[in-house]
């Protein structure tokens, strides 16, 4: 087959390797990686000099148009994906989270079906709150149909908090039918009884979200759902992981043989609980909550020491109106940041730039790590030939100011306003077509397709 694009000049980045090559493109995958100059020649060539040339982004944890309680995110699938290919993602997982009263499978093909709405290709968790008869039959359809993963919470008693025996039957009947349990883990018991001291204090309000969440809630419910994985023989992904303790519980598990996987997110690792001491606190309401700084500066480590799986955004798009809202009382806030769009220039900057993390584990991290433990890789998450052409081109040495209104997500501030960050993408291909280039958005056709997912 003839390639229909090159991407010459520029330096090849991979989860294992990195140097010199040209990318040869076609049928919109990746035909080869071709010595610097010897690429045949193609209708269309994209100059890559002096940038890095590394897979798209996969996002393991987005919510998009996510409901929670009384408030829904403000983003469809069109505008989170617009956002992440300005950020150089080309895949996200989005979460199919039922309401009381609606059963998963259900919910799930729902969501699935707003794939086609995107400018990039999507995958799914499922999610069980409640065991019934009926759901072994309803995830065994799920996983034969590509969406091998479930969410489950250990937290929001009466909404989506599922019991121990829940999480056990859930796990049980995945493993045996090649799917995995992801899990939010906070002691649901540990956060009650900390929101009510707060709320007879009169410290409620979202000043004092860090105290209404302590880490000892995360690390005591990590610590009890290994024990359920290890004790069915079950793999489990713990999603945005905020201490290093937590961290450490899933590594030690892991050495004794359990299959269980660690994510951290965007904001755990670069944003400290001071910021709900500044004029906008309500905005940095996430669950878990941001931790001290110096529990921030150790979980970052664990970037380095391979600890940590992955790094997703755990993006949540609502703006500031809604978090106003219900500011006074963080029980009935809707949690999360909006992050899809700057997930992967907010970690170069911070680790690869500043703190010399290699450029091949920033991959690893950020897109071939999240397409293995989803199932998805290699056609995503990589640039071996074979694999989709998703490929975000980098200028590493760009320096820019983050702002909300140079952003493209659909809310009206970041976490991230007035950092100064080094390093952004400059053209993203989405199974090679441009779609974004010099930072501008050429192709805005919905070309999304949901990805069934296959766990090895």
């Amino acid at each position: 087959m003839r390639p229909d694009v090159v991407v010459r000049g520029g330096t090849v980045v991979e989860a294992g390797w990195s140097g010199p090559a040209d990318v040869v493109i076609a049928g919109g995958r990746v035909a080869a990686l071709a010595a610097p100059g010897t690429a045949p020649p193609a209708p269309t060539v994209v100059d890559a000099t002096g940038r890095l040339v590394m897979p798209g982004g996969v996002d393991p944890h987005c919510h998009v148009g996510f409901t929670s309680g009384d408030f829904t995110s403000l983003d469809d699938y069109r505008a989170c994906t617009t956002a992440a290919v300005h950020g150089g993602t080309t895949t996200i997982v989005d979460f199919a989270i039922p309401r009381p009263g609606e059963n998963p499978a259900d919910v799930a093909y729902v969501q699935r079906a707003k794939a086609a709405e995107g400018l990039c290709d999507s995958a799914l968790h499922a999610c069980v709150v409640q065991w019934d008869d009926t759901v072994p039959e309803q995830l065994a359809g799920l996983v034969a149909d590509g969406v091998p993963t479930v969410k489950m919470f250990t937290t929001y008693s009466g909404e989506t908090m599922a019991d121990e025996d829940t999480v056990l039957r859930t796990m049980k009947t995945l493993a045996a039918l090649g799917g995995m349990v992801v899990i939010h883990c906070e002691a649901d018991h540990i956060i009650g009884d900390a929101q009510q001291r707060g709320a007879d204090a009169g410290r409620i309000g979202a000043p004092h979200m860090a105290a209404t969440r302590p880490g000892l809630a995360e690390t005591a419910s990590v610590a009890e759902i290994l024990a359920i994985a290890e004790s069915v023989d079950a793999p489990v992904y713990f999603v945005h992981q905020s201490t290093a303790e937590a961290v450490e519980l899933v590594a030690a598990a892991r050495r004794r043989g359990v299959r269980a996987y660690s994510e951290t997110v965007a904001h755990h690792l670069v944003l400290d609980d001071s910021a709900y001491r500044g004029d906008h606190p309500e905005r940095f309401v996430c669950c878990p909550p941001l931790r001290p700084a110096d529990q921030v500066r150790a979980l970052g480590q664990h970037l380095f020491t391979g600890e940590v799986t992955t790094i997703g955004s755990d993006h949540c798009c609502y703006d500031t109106a809604q978090k106003e809202s219900r500011s006074a009382d963080v029980r009935a806030m809707p949690n999360g940041l909006p992050g899809v769009e700057t997930r992967l220039p907010v970690i170069f900057s911070e680790y690869v730039v500043r703190r010399g993390l290699p450029v091949t584990r920033f991959v690893e991290l950020t897109a071939a790590n999240p397409a293995r433990t989803n199932g998805l890789y290699p056609r995503k998450g990589t640039l071996l030939p074979g694999a989709d052409a998703d490929i975000t081109i980098w200028d590493p040495s760009a320096h820019w100011r983050v702002t909300a209104t140079a952003l493209h997500m659909a809310t009206d501030y970041t976490p991230y306003e007035g950092m100064h960050l080094t390093g952004r993408p400059t053209t993203v291909m989405v199974r090679g077509r441009i779609v974004i280039d010099n930072g501008t958005l050429t192709d805005p056709t919905p070309q999304g397709r949901h990805l069934k997912a296959t766990l090895t």
